[in-house]
């Protein structure tokens, strides 16, 4: 039979035609003289009744949940038995013939966009589990957005590139996925973390505007927003300034949000540099969807007698305080205080402020001025609760503390909408951190980036205070994209290289294709990177971007349909002059 139609868009107007349809059956349910088929495909669910006098009953009594069909049949209106939850509710289809094209057997859980059942049995039958309809929303939506982003940027000059998979192995990055060549025994290839340099380079080639959905690779611990192999829109321009590429960019993600989810996103978005981000609400993904800000109370309570303050500030740290909506239970404070912890901090102190006055354990070591400079401070009152962390790490522990807090109890407390979406543009990073366990600085973006141009005299003297040409896009507390300006001169380059400690030797050998590309005649030019799988997931309203993947690995970077990773024989390691250590049995994590 030849289909003729879509299961998800037949209609009342269709009313009278004859129709030819493939699909799964999705339920099959026997009423005692009718057989009823939901027949799905990617297009939506459609009700098939099968009545006794027709030749295409006997063949529906013997189908099953999940049968791939092809049936003939006519379209009516159905009587008195609308179903308003389905776009297809309103009409149902007569079979009059049908073909089994495949059996099936029983699926290890339901077909739908409501079973509970475990992510590791829904990864190990990926395919089973992107029939529900939630699921192909999702791997659709995905298609989508990069088709906006593919027709927007072509639009706007910008022309696709494919960088290579198999490239060189650099420094001052995550960990790289090596690929041995069985070709030049003992050397290998990396795979991308990142198209950087490749893009880079494509500017010194005079493409001027490139764009890429590049898969890229990282050897770290994987969470709800990271995965081993991940998706990213690679963006970059040369001759465009910052205020003309940011216009663009949001131009861009105002089209997306519009197209996909009817929602219209600021012209401009608010831009904040890194510092008032982390001082206001304690990380650089700032969700600006609710206020509650984190407040410097150092002064206030330098001179009081609480020695876990004091000793804080002495050591020239700080206190900082939250003032939540609403009135806790000590065994909730105390909950607070042990995520607190997680970050580092040694605890958590409170104030609760209720129609008696204040409940706190630390009320006690402050002076009736003190109290009323801390309740002016965050415009306490009654039915409000001030957490506070102190420590001698500001920017370490006592910041990222009260930022998790805010994000944890702004959920808990539905502060936001879930619907709204809030943009930020986070500006003037820092272009260095200090790593304590490699006891020097290290890029705080990559290597690659430029500092701003009245620093540039303190990356041999003052590393710690440059600040960086660096940006990132930021919505609802998830960064969705980064980039920066390039440094497109070999003696910028140079410099940064050794304030980071790569020394000329080993610039050379690691990066001298980049030096001498720079050398060659390299325009201005940045770019910008979208983690295209976590603005997916922010569209579709998941938590993970597992579920806008359509074969993720799992948090131990395992996939359990393919078994992979998965040994090999040894010939192959042979041809790659490989061999292979005794494995320990506390390595077999799977």
């Amino acid at each position: 039979m030849e289909r003729t139609h879509k299961c998800g868009e037949l209609r009342p107007e269709h009313v009278g035609s004859q129709v030819s349809l493939c699909g799964w059956v999705a339920k099959r349910r026997d009423l005692g003289g009718m057989i009823f088929l939901d027949l799905r495909d990617r297009w939506g669910l459609v009700q098939v009744v099968c009545y006794p006098d027709s030749t295409s009953y006997k063949i529906a009594d013997e189908v099953r949940s999940e049968y791939v069909v092809c049936l003939q049949g006519l379209v009516k209106a159905r009587e008195g038995n609308v179903n308003p939850d389905m776009p297809t509710g309103d009409i149902e289809v007569e079979c009059r013939e049908i073909e089994v094209l495949n059996t099936a057997t029983l699926p290890p859980f339901y077909i739908t966009d409501d079973v509970k059942v475990d992510e590791n049995l829904r990864l190990r039958y990926r395919y089973l589990d992107l029939r529900r309809p939630v699921m192909q929303a999702n791997i659709m939506l995905r298609s989508a957005t990069a088709n906006i982003f593919r027709n927007f940027l072509a639009a706007h000059d910008f022309i696709e590139v494919e960088t290579p998979i198999l490239t060189k192995s650099t420094p001052e990055g995550a960990r790289d996925f090596l690929v041995p060549s069985r070709v030049s025994p003992g050397k290998f290839y990396a795979l991308p973390q990142s198209p950087q340099l490749l893009k880079q380079l494509l500017m010194v080639a005079g493409f001027e505007r490139y764009y890429q959905l590049a898969r890229c690779f990282r050897d770290e611990d994987l969470r709800a927003d990271r995965q081993l192999e991940f998706t990213q829109v690679d963006i970059e321009v040369s001759f465009m300034d910052q205020d003309e590429f940011f216009a663009l960019i949001e131009k861009m993600v105002g089209q997306i949000f519009a197209e996909l989810k009817g929602v219209e996103l600021p012209t401009a978005f608010p831009r904040i540099p890194w510092h008032t981000a982390m001082e206001r609400y304690g990380t650089d993904k700032p969700d600006l969807r609710f206020a509650m800000e984190i407040a410097d109370v150092s002064d206030i309570v330098a001179a009081s007698q609480f020695k876990v303050f004091t000793g804080a500030i002495e050591a020239r740290g700080s206190v900082r305080g939250l003032k939540v909506p609403g009135v806790f239970s000590r065994k909730e404070l105390d909950g607070l205080g042990e995520q607190a912890k997680v970050f580092g901090a040694q605890g958590l102190a409170w104030m609760v402020f209720e129609e008696e006055g204040i409940r706190s354990p630390i009320a006690k070591f402050f002076s009736p001025e003190e109290i009323k400079a801390l309740k002016r401070e965050f415009a306490a009152k009654p039915g409000s609760t001030i957490l506070f962390v102190a420590d001698k790490d500001t920017y370490g522990v006592v910041l990222p503390a009260l930022g998790a807090l805010r994000l944890e109890l702004g959920k808990q407390l539905n502060l936001y909408s879930e619907t709204e979406y809030r943009p930020c543009w986070v500006v003037d990073f820092p272009l260095f951190e200090y790593s304590t366990e490699e006891e020097r600085f290290v890029a705080a973006h990559h290597p690659f980036t430029a500092p701003v141009p009245e620093d540039l005299s303190k990356l041999a003297t003052d590393p710690g205070s440059v600040k960086a040409q660096a940006y990132d896009l930021v919505l609802n507390g998830w960064e969705i994209a980064g980039g920066s300006l390039r440094i497109h001169t070999a003696a910028v380059q140079q410099a940064m290289f050794h304030a980071i400690g790569i020394e000329p030797e080993q610039a050379k050998e690691q990066f001298g294709f980049l030096l001498d590309a720079l050398a060659a005649g390299a325009p201005p030019h940045r770019g910008i990177a979208f983690g295209f799988d976590r603005l997916v997931a922010i569209l579709a309203g998941e938590n993970s971007i597992r579920n806008v993947i359509a074969f993720p690995k799992t948090n131990s970077a395992f996939d359990p349909m393919t078994d992979a990773p998965s040994e090999v024989d040894a010939q192959q390691l042979a041809e790659l002059k490989i061999i292979l250590q005794e494995k320990k049995p506390e390595e077999d994590h799977n």
